[in-house]
């Protein structure tokens, strides 16, 4: 398609676009109503009435023409200006701008601005004033959308009346998609020729990928421009009709958003589900209040009688020591700031002892395999029940402070040689008459001591500094503060504590007899246990060295190891491993999930930079080989010098229980999909054994049932949500494996690409409709190049429940999520609504390391 660009300074289309405005064309492109404008249209002066000002517009004109022909003819040094990088930029530009218009502005609203700003024009809208009208902030696109709308509706010149205008305005606030279709390329036909050529095509392509980040798809723009033209110009005509472009993305996009509800049944328990979901509020109070808490407790009944069993055992040790010390002698002089220090401390020996068991993780994980206790122990929340001790200890440590350093000691100093006596042989013969005689005894440096350690090591495990959060903040010498490994060095002063704890208990106060000194009776077992635990590990290591095999580079940081998989390392999938590299750090210890299966013969993990030790991982293996090229391994073979790598574990995860459910709903966020990644291998690892066995007349109907016992799993959906393209590269060729050998379509998978404008938005049309030709042609996903086909945006995660329960009406569906905390509160909120709301009982399954 032959056509004429033109390339304008700013001020020159200023001043050609002020000419146009005011007449200086010919009748041919003024509208008629505007003779009735008058001045109005010259801002009141009169073109008619002064020919001065008419030959100087006019001589204008002649200029504007001769420039224009000027480049045509290619004398003009200013390189051409390409029609598609102005026209579809500008219109995926305006589509953005229309989106953030404020849609739902009655048009009441508008109509109120119209009347204002037609007062003085007959009625009658200036071309210049449409975006002040409609509240559209940018005045440039304003303008091209008027011109658009207006070719669109046959009107020439620059002025609307108020029938027109409402028009627009409908056109503009209709979010279809093919409303906003059409107005795309309304927007891009500015000469109403209907034509694209192939370079145009490309334009568009690089345009809509850059838009929604896709590198790919931008670096082969050629190859798809060229798809396209073979698709709609077998004729080889040169260009495509805008028409027929239209229909393929309208075609492409109809399949997307197309659903399994192909029966009325079907629809109707759509309608009814959604009407159920819909929510509702009891106004009778106590009703509502004790619906409210029945849900609750029969979601978190396992949570609730333990954190119950928790508060009483502290209840009964607090009212113990209170009661004991309110009837002895030292009541008379310190009243209740004695029984409110020793209640506390007694509670505070047991928090000292329980806190070290939910990191007991040997412990923890046999329990899980070996035993039922899983059924009334919430072994998942085993670190949310240490971070719920630790609040205890923290409040316990406060008011056991306080009465002491507030309120017994300057008692004690205070009181009367007669009131003292009793208390003699408990404080010393001799009468404290300074506070500093108690502060620097040997219960008063190991309490303030252990204080110390203690709000340290609980500052730095909190999430703005763990986490990183605060570092930004933080002036330069403190900003090592704000990471994981402050948090892992301070959180191991507990051993300093622990030590200090038993010294502070053999020299108590108020007790002289051992077997009243009760501090290491509480502590002992869960001590040796946690010992005996960490002197595993440190065996386990020592013999557990793996070999690193293969490595790759991907992109977004992510580093994949495989390694040599010990003989007696048995796993199941959804566990994960601690990772010690001494070349980083001998002492630090960091969890992966494992993303092989069970099934295989070696042991691999994803690690992303994510703080000072996976960057400083990924630092030491890029100095001892050169980097891969992306998503190609580097063979251990050939690289002898890759660092050494110990392994310890496996430890159990809420995921490992996929197992135990017939559906289950696998959610991974970024590097979340880990443990996601194991699950779905060896469901189709378990897939295929079972139907081998059910296809052979061997094995014994023993066997038959101990398989159909320990894999329940008939279904499963996974959902893995990533910001970047470049990511789908991290599990690209595992994709691949589970598309091909999942013959059965057990596993349902879904790659939500979140850069992406939503499938339903005009800006990511052009990709889906690449995608679909892609796929239908070479049985490739052009966004995730994987034989998955990817989706755009964040999914709709009602929606994906709705669908879960309408498809396995009556089942126990088993949610597991590895991400972000900031999608747990909203994925566990639906899986109550469900559960509560339909026949589909949902369970949310959250990682936490």
């Amino acid at each position: 398609m032959q056509r004429v660009s033109f390339e304008v300074k700013d001020t020159e289309a200023e001043k050609s676009s002020s000419e146009i405005l005011s007449g200086s064309l010919p009748s041919t492109y003024r509208n008629p109503a505007m003779e009735n404008v008058g001045n109005a249209v010259d801002d009141g002066s009169s073109v008619k009435n002064n020919p001065k000002l008419d030959m100087q517009k006019q001589n204008g004109l002649v200029k504007w023409f001769k420039k224009c022909l000027t480049m045509v003819s290619g004398e003009s040094k200013a390189p051409r200006l390409d029609r598609s990088k102005s026209t579809a930029g500008q219109a995926l530009k305006g589509l953005k701008i229309i989106s953030k218009t404020d849609g739902n502005a009655a048009w009441t609203v508008v109509e109120k601005r119209y009347l204002k700003i037609t007062a003085n024009t007959d009625g009658l809208l200036l071309r210049s004033k449409f975006g002040e009208c409609i509240g559209m902030n940018s005045k440039e696109f304003a303008l091209e959308l008027f011109d658009a709308l207006a070719r669109k509706s046959h009107l020439k010149g620059d002025v609307i009346t108020e029938t027109e205008l409402k028009k627009f305005w409908e056109q503009i606030n209709d979010k279809s998609f093919d409303s906003r279709l059409i107005t795309f390329f309304d927007l891009m036909d500015k000469d109403s020729d209907g034509r694209l050529t192939e370079d145009e095509v490309r334009e568009i392509i690089k345009l809509s990928s850059s838009a929604n980040h896709l590198s790919c798809i931008q670096n082969k723009a050629d190859e798809y421009a060229a798809m396209i033209m073979e698709e709609l110009d077998p004729d080889h005509m040169g260009y495509i009709m805008m028409e027929s472009l239209k229909k393929l993305l309208l075609q492409a996009e109809t399949k997307s958003v197309s659903t399994d509800i192909n029966s009325e049944e079907r629809k109707e328990l759509s309608d009814m589900l959604t009407e159920s979901l819909k929510p509702t509020r009891d106004p009778n109070h106590l009703r509502r209040w004790y619906c409210q808490l029945r849900f609750f407790v029969l979601d978190s009944w396992q949570r609730v009688w333990v954190i119950a069993l928790w508060l009483t055992i502290m209840a009964i040790l607090f009212a113990y020591k209170y009661i004991q010390y309110k009837n002895r002698a030292v009541y008379e002089v310190l009243g209740p700031c004695v029984c409110l220090a020793k209640g506390a401390a007694e509670t505070l020996k047991l928090n000292m002892a329980l806190i070290l068991l939910p990191v007991c993780r040997n412990t923890i994980t046999w329990l899980r395999n070996k035993t039922r206790l899983g059924v009334f122990v919430p072994f998942d929340d085993n670190l949310n029940f240490h971070k719920v001790i630790a609040v205890g200890i923290a409040i316990g440590v406060a008011i056991h402070s306080v009465s002491h350093l507030a309120c017994d000691f300057p008692l004690l100093i205070a009181a009367t040689p007669a009131e003292y006596m009793p208390l003699g042989k408990f404080f010393g013969e001799e009468q404290p008459k300074r506070y500093l005689h108690f502060v620097k005894s040997t219960e008063g440096i190991t309490g303030l001591v252990m204080v110390f350690l203690m709000v340290i090591a609980f500052t730095l495990a909190m999430p703005w500094f763990r986490r990183g959060k605060l570092e930004k903040k933080l002036p330069g010498p403190l900003k090592k503060l704000a990471s994981f490994n402050a948090f892992w060095y301070t959180h191991h002063l507990f051993v300093i504590v622990y030590i200090l704890l038993v010294l502070h208990g053999y020299y108590i106060y108020l007790n002289k007899e051992w077997y009243k000194k009760t501090t290491w009776m509480y502590l002992a077992v869960p001590v040796a246990l946690y010992a005996y635990e960490r002197l595993i590990r440190a065996f386990r290591s020592s013999i557990r060295t793996v070999k690193v095999l293969k490595m790759a580079a991907y992109p977004g940081k992510v580093l994949t190891l495989q390694m040599s998989k010990p003989t007696n390392f048995k796993y199941m999938s959804g566990q994960y491993m601690f990772v010690n590299c001494p070349a980083v750090s001998p002492f630090e210890w960091h969890p992966f999930s494992i993303t092989s299966t069970p099934q295989d013969d070696y042991l691999s993990v994803h690690i992303k930079a994510l703080g000072d030790w996976t960057e400083a991982i990924q630092g030491v293996f890029s100095e001892v080989s050169k980097p891969p090229p992306v998503g190609d391994m580097l063979n251990g073979a050939n690289s002898p010098r890759f660092p050494k790598i110990m392994i310890d574990g496996p430890y159990g995860a809420p995921a490992q229980d996929y197992k135990k459910y017939e559906v289950v709903l696998l959610i991974g966020l970024g590097i979340g999909a880990t443990p996601m990644i194991s699950i779905i291998k060896d469901i189709i690892n378990n897939t295929e054994t079972k139907e081998q066995l059910s296809q052979m007349e061997k094995g014994s109907p023993q066997e038959q049932q101990g398989n159909k016992e320990t894999f329940k799993t008939r279904r499963a959906y996974f959902y893995w949500v990533t910001k970047e393209q470049g990511t789908f590269d991290w599990f690209k060729n595992i994709m691949n494996e589970i598309a091909e050998r999942d013959k059965s379509k057990v596993i349902e998978l879904h790659n939500h690409c979140t850069s992406v404008y939503e499938e339903g938005d005009v800006r990511s049309a052009l990709i889906r409709m690449l995608q679909s030709l892609n796929y239908a042609k070479n049985g490739l996903d052009i966004v995730a190049g994987t034989r998955v086909m990817s989706h755009f945006a964040r999914p709709n995660w009602k929606n994906v429940y709705k669908q879960i329960a309408m498809d396995h009406p009556g089942a126990n569906v088993g949610v597991f999520y590895c991400g972000a905390p900031v999608l747990t509160k909203e994925l566990r909120q639906l899986a109550l609504e469900f559960t509560h709301k339909t026949s589909t009982r949902f369970s949310f399954h959250k990682e936490n390391f």
